[in-house]
């Protein structure tokens, strides 16, 4: 049986496994979303972007296509080796805990895809929001791209089975204690396993007041990532745009 650490997410995040499970993602979505969310900005050329929990790099990639300089960042080391592959001039990857401030200063900072509130203790989810603020130049932007709560919910399939690369992920997904959890067994190569992913069930309330708490503004929120607006009931997504 596959041990876990104390943060789940550093341990699921550095297998294999995580990569095979969620391979299907979809990347014209997110090539959409960048675009969006870039042009919205109105960043200036060569703006000097972070991607903040990066994963493989797949939004730092095409962000450094349209002509960005890019850095991203993850706690996975297997991820960031995978998304090295990737490097040039103007795009690298780097190990990173996002609760620590970078020496660099950004034009924005994007964290994608529900890349939040994992940690045990929610006073690091402010510390979170601090080291971003402090890692933003003066006319940066902070945008974090988050789950609509109230939406996943209300639409929690609580039991189901994928089948990916031969392997078949039986998934279970409930709500405890203000938390998602999703568990996920499955079997390899005769060893079983065994993980939990487990995000913070916040809402756009908790985020205003985690955002007033960190000294930050938040500047507008949409709802999808063809930038319509919110509605918490409704809504795909949870985007804020911050500084």
């Amino acid at each position: 049986m596959q041990k876990e650490t104390n943060n789940w997410f550093a341990s699921w995040f550095d297998t294999p496994y995580y990569h095979i499970l969620y391979k299907d993602r979809d990347y014209e979505e997110a090539q959409l979303f960048m675009d969006n969310i870039t042009e919205y900005l109105n960043l200036p050329e060569e703006a000097k972007i972070l991607d903040l929990a990066c994963g493989k790099g797949r939004h730092s990639i095409y962000l450094n296509k349209l002509g960005y300089d890019v850095t991203g960042a993850d706690l996975s080391e297997n991820s960031i080796k995978i998304a090295s592959e990737h490097t040039n001039d103007t795009l690298h990857f780097k190990v990173h805990d996002m609760r620590v401030p970078f020496e660099e200063k950004y034009d924005a900072i994007f964290n994608l895809f529900t890349s939040f509130g994992y940690f045990e203790n929610d006073s690091d989810n402010v510390v979170t929001l601090k080291a971003i603020c402090e890692s933003l130049t003066e006319y940066g932007f902070g945008v974090i791209d988050f789950m609509n709560v109230n939406q996943v919910i209300k639409n929690l399939i609580p039991e189901e089975t994928k089948t990916v690369d031969g392997i078949d992920f039986y998934i279970k997904r409930y709500v405890l204690d203000n938390h998602i959890y999703k568990e996920i067994d499955f079997e390899d190569k005769g060893e079983k396993f065994h993980y939990t992913e487990k995000v913070q069930a916040l809402t756009l309330q908790d985020f205003e007041a985690m955002m007033e708490e960190a000294g930050i503004y938040l500047l507008d929120t949409f709802g999808d990532y063809k930038l319509r607006k919110f509605f918490k009931n409704e809504s795909e997504r949870l985007i804020m745009i911050f500084k």
